[in-house]
């Protein structure tokens, strides 16, 4: 028997590969499949089974083109009504994979047809549990992103989460391998481990809504505090997950189309495509094609796309470095952004060569932002999260966080010049570059973000306080 965690940092999410004796298992796929394909093939085995825990918000998953790949039954748990054929089990159901035994556990909450997987090997010992989003190291799915499906509350959803957790997953034997479906930057969840496996034991003596002295009200309190609004694109990839999309080939074979600058510019200019730059962040402050805007595959790159592109099928443009182009129509599959209709020929050095013009954007140190304090008067604008702001900031430095752009861009005048900074440089460009797309041309980047500014020690900082203690 063998049990592989294929873990997806971008996206914190762990898909896995089971095999025994020749048949695999593969649960909650990526949207793109040909690895798990070439793996089974390695193994001289046949994938016998795709199983789903439940139906992601977070991203797309590869389950329908698997499926129609290998030949191989998709598999949900009871509640589910997808779109396309599948086996809806039974709850305690049991699926033979090769020598050991595949056992479903309903466990609604996070979502009404949340499911675990239970594994049992070929002497009848229970070995491991494939928990989906039911229950995180650290954390238990959220209640909240199913409500107006499952028609409930966030309330009735959390005390239905605690019954599943108490009656499914704590009687469990303590040695028993938890394998969620996502770790710690997620927002399936709110306080997910970095690690990404444990045993039943040691979450119910770690795990804060495993106390065994936790009442159901006490759950559903702890549970539902301090839950941020899910992202805009959850629902959306719900019902992709959930109705079928188009297959990763088509998504590949459109958005693999290499335009010369001349052909980019005439497709940009004729469909009103997004152009997505995707270099680094500092790269692209050099020098970028007006409009533009930066969101670096090199970090959360993903859920950004999601949280800041309102229309799934917005047609994108890529502006890639040379022979990334691949991964980051992939990449943007998966949280089901499809559209992505050819990219730059070359990169952006091809359409400095061919005259074009550009634009760029100011881009200083921490070094230089207290020389210009101490000379002038400086508006400085933290684009990082709110809790991350509560934890410690500049002193008269304004919160407007990258996840609210929209209503963070009415704090700022046009007129004025603005100096913005994050956590470390990622999120700042992305924020300003959006603003810049925008109208807003007085906005400098500071380098380094605000671990920078910190370890200048040049800076009045507010005192820190834990961000545990904000929920």
């Amino acid at each position: 028997m063998k049990v592989e965690q294929i873990y997806t940092g971008c996206l914190a999410q762990g898909a896995y590969y089971i095999e025994s004796n020749g048949e695999v298992a593969i649960i909650d796929p990526l949207r793109e499949v040909e690895p798990y394909i070439e793996k089974a093939e390695k193994d001289n085995a046949a994938v016998k089974y795709v199983f789903e825990t439940h139906f992601h918000a977070d991203f797309v998953s590869g389950h329908i083109d698997l499926s129609r790949k290998t030949g191989a039954p998709i598999v949900y748990g009871p509640m589910a009504n997808p779109g396309f054929d599948a086996i809806i089990a039974s709850d305690q159901q049991e699926f033979k994979l090769g020598d050991v035994t595949i056992k479903v556990l309903h466990t609604p909450g996070h979502t009404m047809e949340s499911t675990c997987y239970l594994l049992t090997d070929k002497d009848g010992k229970e070995t491991a549990l494939f928990s989906g989003d039911t229950l995180f190291i650290g954390d238990v799915g959220r209640p909240d992103l199913a409500q107006k499906a499952a028609d409930m509350t966030q309330e009735q959803l959390a005390g239905t989460l605690y019954d599943s957790l108490r009656s499914k997953v704590m009687t469990l034997p303590n040695d028993v391998v938890v394998y969620p479906a996502h770790g710690a930057g997620s927002a399936c969840g709110k306080n997910m481990s970095k690690e990404t496996t444990d045993t039943i034991g040691n979450q119910k003596a770690t795990n804060y809504a495993l106390r065994a002295d936790m009442s159901r009200e006490e759950f559903i309190k702890e549970v539902t505090a301090g839950l941020l609004p899910p992202p805009a694109y959850f629902p959306l990839n719900v019902m992709m997950n959930k109705q079928g999309y188009d297959s990763i080939d088509e998504v590949l074979n459109r958005g693999l189309q290499a335009l010369s600058p001349e052909a980019f510019e005439a497709a940009a200019n004729e469909t009103g495509a997004l152009i997505l730059d995707t270099r680094d962040a500092q790269t692209f402050a050099k020098g970028f094609i007006p409009n533009s805007i930066n969101i670096g595959i090199d970090g959360n790159f993903a859920p950004w796309i999601g949280a800041l592109i309102p229309d799934i099928k917005q047609q994108i443009l890529i502006v890639a470095d040379p022979g990334r182009e691949e991964e980051v129509v992939t990449r943007l599959s998966r949280v089901g952004y499809d559209y992505s209709i050819g990219y730059l020929d070359g990169g952006f050095d091809s359409w400095i060569k061919s005259g074009k013009e550009t634009d760029s954007i100011e881009s200083i140190s921490a070094d230089e932002l207290s020389q210009r304090q101490q000379n002038q008067d400086v508006d400085v604008i933290d684009v990082r999260k709110s809790s991350e702001y509560l934890s410690e900031h500049m002193i008269d430095a304004t919160n407007a966080p990258l996840d609210t752009i929209n209503e963070s861009m009415q704090l700022l005048d046009k007129e004025k010049t603005y100096y913005i900074h994050c956590a470390g440089g990622y999120r700042s460009m992305i924020f300003t570059s959006i603003l810049r797309a925008r109208g807003y041309d007085n906005l400098i980047d500071v380098k380094g973000g605000f671990k920078a500014i910190k370890d200048s020690g040049q800076f009045e900082l507010t005192d820190y306080v834990c961000p545990t203690t904000l929920l």
